[in-house]
Order: C-alpha cells, then sequence, then structure tokens
C-alpha cells in the first residue's frame, strides 16, 4: 500500500459522506419534504450531486489511481479496483449531464406521484420524456467509455459485471416454464379448501407496531434506522442509519407486514456490512441482485415458510386482539393466504410465483425504451399488451399498468431484472443454507432469525463488494446463479406443500 492508496481511501470517505447527505435528503425526498419545495431540493440534490462527481473526476484523482498500489492485502486491492470501476462510470458522464439528470429525476418523482394517484399518463408524459432523453445519454455515454451497449452500460450501474447476454438465457426459461407452472399451482390451489379470509379493519397503529416488532425480532438495530411511510416502499437513509418505509391499508394488514419484512431483508444487508470498510467503495453493496436476494429471501423465502407461520400466528392474534381459537387466524390458514397465488396487476404485492412474470414484461419495456424501440406514447398500450400475454389481465387504468412503479420516473432503467434475478438467487441462498444447517427451520419456528442471520452475515453480507455477485452466489451456493433453485422451490410448497414450505 502506497501514499496514493493511503490518499484515495481519504478521498472515497470524503464521498462517502457526500452520499450519506444525499442519502438522507433523498429519503426526505420520499418521506417527509412538503410537495412545493420539489423544485429546491432538486436544485440542492442536483449541487451535491454535482460536487461528488467534481471531486470523482478531478485531475488529481485519476492520477491517484494511476499512481495506486494496494499491496498485498485483499480487501485493499479489491477497494482499489472497485475505486476504479466506480471512477470509470464517472468520467463517463460530463458534469452538467449530472446535475441535469438529478434535477429533472426530483422534478419527476414528485410529478408521478400526482400522475399516479390520477391515472394520468398524457399529463406525465413530458416529464418522463425528458428523462429517458437524458438516461439514454447517459447510457450511451457510459456505453462508450465501457465499451457497452447504452443498456448494459445502465445495467451496469447497479449490477457490476452483469450483462443481457447473461440474463436473455435465464429469463427464456423463465417465461417457457413459467405460464405451465402457474397454471398449475393455481389448478393445485382451486382443488384445495378455500382460505378463509381475515376479517377487518386492522388500525394502521398496530399495523405500524407489528412491523416494527417483526423487524426487531429479524435483528434490525432501531438504534440506527427508523421506519416510516411513502408512496413507493424502500429502504435507503445513510452508513449507520438505515431508513425504510411501507405504506398501509386499513382493510388488509398483509401488504404491509411484508413489505416491512421486505424492506428489513435489505436493511439488515446494510447493517451487516463490514463495518471497517464502510466508507470504501469495497465495503458497498455488491449490486442489486444480491440486495434483492436479501430481501426476498425475508419476505418470500422464510417469511412465507409454515415455520414462520407458526411463530407469528399467536402475535398477529395479539396485536389484534384476536381470540386465541379462531379459525381464520390459525397457521393453516394463514399459511394460505401468505401462500395464495392470483395474477395480479400490482409488482409489489405479486405473489412468488407470477412475481418474475411482472420483470419480464418490464426488462423487454425498458430495453426498447433506451434502443429507441418503443415511443413513449405507446408505453401505456405496450405495458397493458405485456400484462395480457404473461398474466391473462386487463389492465383498468394507468395507475395500476405503467405509472404504479417508481423507477422510470427516477431514471432507474436497468434496475428492473435485478427484482427476477434476486428471487432466483434468494431461493439459490436459502437452498444452500437449509441443506449446511437443518437447525435453521426450526429457529424460524421459535422466532429465532439469529442461526440464519448468521449464516447470511457469514456468506454475503460480510464480503460487500470484495467479490462479484457470481462470485458470492457461486461460493456460497456451490454453483453459478440459475433458475433450477427457484422453479424446484415453487414446486416444492405450491405443488408438493412440502413441510418447511
Amino acid at each position: 500500500m502506497n501514499k496514493a492508496y493511503q490518499s484515495l481511501e481519504r478521498h472515497f470517505a470524503r464521498l462517502s459522506s457526500l452520499s450519506d447527505a444525499l442519502g438522507i435528503l433523498c429519503w426526505d425526498k420520499e418521506v417527509m419534504m412538503p410537495h412545493g419545495t420539489a423544485d429546491r431540493r432538486a436544485d440542492n440534490l442536483a449541487i451535491l450531486e454535482g460536487l461528488r462527481h467534481e471531486i470523482l473526476t478531478a485531475p488529481e484523482m485519476a492520477d491517484l489511481l494511476a499512481e495506486a498500489d494496494a499491496g498485498e492485502d485483499p480487501w485493499q486491492r479489491a477497494n482499489l479496483a472497485e475505486m476504479r470501476r466506480v471512477h470509470t462510470h464517472a468520467t463517463a458522464l460530463p458534469g452538467d449531464l449530472v446535475e441535469a439528470c438529478t434535477q429533472a429525476t426530483t422534478r419527476s418523482e414528485m410529478a408521478w406521484r400526482e400522475a399516479r394517484q390520477n391515472s394520468d399518463f398524457a399529463g406525465f408524459l413530458p416529464h418522463l420524456t425528458e428523462v429517458l432523453n437524458l438516461t439514454r445519454q447517459v447510457g450511451e455515454a457510459k456505453g462508450a467509455a465501457l465499451g457497452l451497449s447504452p443498456y448494459d452500460a445502465l445495467l451496469d450501474s447497479f449490477d457490476p459485471g452483469t450483462r443481457q447476454t447473461d440474463i436473455d438465457p435465464i429469463f427464456a426459461r423463465l417465461r417457457t416454464e413459467l405460464p405451465g407452472l402457474i397454471a398449475a399451482v393455481l389448478e393445485k390451489q382451486a382443488s384445495l379448501p378455500a382460505s378463509i379470509p381475515l376479517e377487518g379493519p386492522f388500525p394502521i397503529a398496530r399495523q405500524e407496531a407489528l412491523g416494527r416488532r417483526l423487524m426487531q425480532q429479524l435483528g434490525f438495530d432501531m438504534t440506527r434506522g427508523r421506519l416510516d411511510v411513502s408512496a413507493h416502499p424502500f429502504c435507503g437513509g445513510a452508513t449507520h442509519d438505515v431508513r425504510l418505509t411501507t405504506r398501509y391499508e386499513e382493510e388488509d394488514f398483509i401488504p404491509a407486514m411484508m413489505g416491512v419484512l421486505h424492506e428489513t431483508g435489505h436493511a439488515m444487508y446494510e447493517q451487516g456490512l463490514p463495518q471497517n470498510w464502510l466508507s470504501q467503495p469495497v465495503g458497498q453493496a455488491a449490486g442489486m441482485t444480491v440486495h434483492e436476494s436479501q430481501s426476498l429471501m425475508v419476505e418470500m423465502q422464510v417469511c412465507r415458510s409454515r415455520a414462520f407461520v407458526e411463530w407469528v400466528a399467536p402475535l398477529l392474534r395479539q396485536t389484534f386482539e384476536v381470540a386465541e381459537t379462531t379459525p381464520a387466524w390459525q397457521p393453516d390458514n394463514l399459511h394460505r393466504l401468505l401462500t395464495h397465488v392470483q395474477p395480479g396487476l400490482i409488482r409489489v404485492d405479486a405473489d412468488e410465483v407470477t412475481y418474475p412474470a411482472h420483470i419480464l414484461i418490464r426488462y423487454d419495456l425498458e430495453k426498447a425504451m433506451i434502443k429507441g424501440d418503443l415511443a413513449l406514447r405507446d408505453l401505456p398500450a405496450a405495458f397493458n399488451d405485456g400484462i395480457h400475454s404473461l398474466l391473462g389481465l386487463s389492465v383498468p387504468d394507468d395507475r395500476r399498468g405503467c405509472l404504479q412503479d417508481i423507477h422510470w420516473p427516477e431514471g432507474l432503467f436497468g434496475y428492473f431484472p435485478c427484482y427476477a434475478l434476486g428471487a432466483l438467487a434468494s431461493a439459490q441462498l436459502r437452498t444452500a443454507a437449509y441443506q449446511q444447517d437443518a437447525s435453521l427451520a426450526p429457529a424460524i419456528a421459535q422466532g429465532n432469525f439469529a442461526p440464519l442471520m448468521q449464516w447470511l452475515r457469514t456468506n454475503v453480507h460480510s464480503r460487500a463488494s470484495s467479490a462479484s455477485m457470481p462470485e458470492i452466489i457461486r461460493a456460497a451456493t456451490g454453483a453459478p446463479l440459475s433458475a433450477d433453485a427457484y422453479l424446484a422451490h415453487v414446486r416444492r410448497r405450491y405443488l408438493d406443500h412440502a413441510p418447511d414450505a
């Protein structure tokens, strides 16, 4: 390790502090900021993003990277490699484009809230047009610097090293097998006695208390984070200050509960990253596929299992003051409700069997938008056609169609495929974890998540970005990422009804 490398660590620690400030301001924008201050906040964020970009792309940084030698320490060597990757992404973009993107996406996100509420795609179209045009410029600039197509360059920002050529064969298999699998699961489900619905209302204050209890049960450190409400659930914040959100509806507590569990999976990853490296690139998460694997591990793999339901059933009855013997609130029925499969319009509420179909549709659409093969004015119809083709549903309005997600309004093209890849990774990781430690499911049945979290800490969280996503998955599971474990899991849980499913 030489002086140039040591200087780089100091520079990146400063950049980490700026990122933390941006994280809190973005959280505030989603959770608490008055609508009328959107333009000023857009300016604030743009200036800070511009400052971050200016530091990262300064000539001094390039000189230091050229001179740096990290020595023999594997973490320092990995850190230097991450520094160079981040620098390459940054220097591909001029500062004025970075600021323009920040301003446009901030304005777009605020406009999207109103457009989504009013199902007004036409009114939102100018904002999305501006965001897409700027995102294309980003993709083209990064693609030229990285030797990639514009879409692959955008994808690399969210999942370093992953390319369409990696995704397409996996998604092709899902596209082939999902329709028949969904049909088989629906047929099997229809042959069983109907589940008993839970009768509300479910007061929001009690739902919030339940969410906080589950967060703590999973191991979330409430002294280093918080739970709030936003239009779209997310996990954000800053180093040592991990903030997550959900949204509530009084007639059904399950979506909010599962939303909290999903975001807590993200948060546990953030709180489990190696403390000694948090201010450095190597100490950050290893891309969004790994991140989504952690949220879906908690929400889908574990917290819809029979083991979890056995533990949570008494807590749910206590929370909502239901008699212990009430049939609808027994583990059998609750498990049926939590594993109910029903093609639906809303991605974030989708069950784990139909969920990948939502991503296949968005993946195709965003690739076409970036390439210029799909005009934005035609997006609603193309989205609706995709939903009908894969899920057999008719979309009644744009609020439940192409306006439902925040990603495109925020310029997050290239993010969506990570959700499906994360679902596959979560199944593969859970299968490996349960094979390696037979005590995990019994521990979950007692509300003890510590053994599972320890396995994840060891095999995923503690590695941060010292290894790539494929390397982490292969090392933890003994095989490259594929659809095998996910498809086997769906058949086991929904068709075979295996005991721990």
